[in-house]
């Protein structure tokens, strides 16, 4: 496939990349990897942000952006596709209101909207709302799931691009700019927007709004498996028809969306996450049916683990980090410091590899950044990914009820104070029993995919394939 950027791209470094040595060598990205600048790559940094104006910038910029450790921050507006290049395919069953409201804030000058019926009981309702907003209307006689209605109107799209939007979000003002933009880089397959709330009625409409699946963050990323970013939900999301070819696979009804994102990885495609576009979604905040859909969202993984072994762990760990989580779980005050102890140890170990002028320093960083992310994986295996075993664990033995109650407590209440700037954050006590219940919704799928699928592959941690230093390669 053609990777050259357009002159006149600027690219920005991640806000999490660690760089030192006055700027010729970079750590970051996804997965963790050391870049190495020659001086002339390292001359074209300015304020943390490379402009391609020539073939060396051209080389780091692209390096960068492949490795997730700078992202586009400015596109020179000859090189972004036109609103024209796009059509938009609104897959729909029984949401009359919903697909309105959706047409209605869609902008002008797109090539096509194409809205595709699976099965719904008032037809002629959604017919009368796609005429109204002079949309092509496709229909399914009966209901075909919502990857079998998206392939259809990606089969009859027009245009190079096509936007997925389900029928119960609504994009937001400027969503498609951010997006095209993407696009301006020819190796990039998939973009997709940040996924917020619509509404956040009550405690549990609260912690949807603050806390969704469906939200990624407020940071750009490239979509990577097994790391922050491992997947973009098919609510919203910008493909190239060229690299998708038939679409999703319809056979599958959970997480056909994330088969696709690991089928455009594999095949080299860069896949961009863009929370500068917004789109809202209408999240469920009935207590039984919010309850039941993340329960649904876990027994995905059982058939992507069978499609795609390795790619979606509960938990991806290396040999110090696994040593450290272990030590953690044992819940005793000598095995906290056994822990700092390994951790300290895989920092002098990562010092003695690392090629640059503060060794110590540079590799102290890193493991305590990797620290960090044990810590969470920890957490998270107990209240959410194994939380059957730690409920086990916990009926017979009051030390394992000790650990798991004080981290279910304190994982809640530090997520908790972390969203404490948003003004939709519920109270602690809603926000704890919302996020407890999501765990064990979440968990519970997962347990009941792997049985039904017969399969431990989504309960499988996997480990990193680098050991304890990042992977290394040299700019020019």
């Amino acid at each position: 496939m053609e990777e050259a950027l357009p002159y006149g791209m600027r690219v920005a470094l991640d806000r999490q990349a660690l760089v030192v040595d006055d700027g010729t060598v970079l750590f970051g990205g996804a997965p963790p990897r050391m870049l190495r600048l020659s001086a002339a790559a390292a001359a074209r940094f300015r304020d943390g942000e490379v402009e391609v104006c020539d073939p060396t910038s051209a080389t780091l910029a692209r390096r960068l952006l492949d490795a997730g450790i700078a992202h586009p921050v400015a596109v020179p507006p000859a090189a972004v596709p036109p609103a024209s290049d796009v059509t938009v395919v609104v897959p729909v069953k029984d949401r009359v209101d919903g697909l309105a409201r959706l047409l209605a804030a869609l902008p002008a000058g797109l090539g096509a909207t194409v809205v595709v019926d699976d099965g719904s009981a008032d037809a002629a309702g959604i017919r009368a709302v796609a005429e109204a907003a002079g949309a092509v209307l496709l229909r399914h006689p009966r209901a075909r799931g919502p990857a079998a209605a998206r392939n259809a109107g990606l089969a009859a799209a027009p245009t190079p691009l096509v936007a997925f939007l389900d029928s119960d979000v609504v994009p937001q003002p400027g969503w498609l700019g951010p997006l095209l933009a993407g696009f301006a880089d020819p190796a990039v397959a998939l973009a997709a927007p940040r996924v917020v709330a619509l509404a956040g009625d009550g405690w549990l409409g609260g912690y949807e709004s603050v806390r969704s699946s469906l939200d990624l963050g407020a940071d750009p990323a490239l979509v990577v498996p097994k790391s922050r970013v491992a997947y973009v939900p098919s609510a919203a999301m910008v493909v190239r028809r060229a690299a998708v070819g038939g679409g999703f696979d319809d056979r599958m009804h959970v997480a056909e969306d994330v088969d696709l994102v690991l089928r455009l990885h594999e095949a080299g495609w860069r896949l961009r996450y863009e929370p500068a576009a917004r789109v809202a979604h209408d999240h469920r905040t009935s207590l039984a049916a919010w309850w039941l859909r993340k329960a649904y969202y876990g027994t995905g993984a059982a058939p992507l683990s069978l499609r795609h072994p390795g790619s979606v762990p509960p938990m991806v760990l290396n040999t110090w980090s696994a040593a450290v989580s272990v030590l953690l779980l044992r819940g005793r005050p000598w095995a906290v410091l056994a822990a700092l102890a390994v951790a300290a140890g895989a920092a002098e170990q990562l010092a003695r590899k690392l090629p640059v002028r503060e060794p110590r320093r540079t590799a102290a960083r890193l493991i305590g950044l990797g620290a960090v992310g044990t810590v969470m994986q920890t957490a998270d295996a107990v209240t959410r990914h194994y939380w059957p075993l730690s409920v086990a664990a916990a009926l017979v033995s009051r030390r394992a009820r000790r650990t798991v109650a004080v981290i279910a407590l304190a994982e809640g209440v530090l997520d908790w104070w972390r969203k404490r700037h948003d003004p939709a954050r519920p109270g602690l006590p809603g926000y704890l029993l919302a996020r407890r219940l999501d765990d064990l919704a979440y968990g519970g799928g997962l347990w009941w995919g792997a049985l039904r699928h017969r399969t431990l592959g989504p309960l499988r941690p996997v480990g990193t394939g680098q050991d304890e230093h990042p992977r290394r390669s040299t700019v020019e």
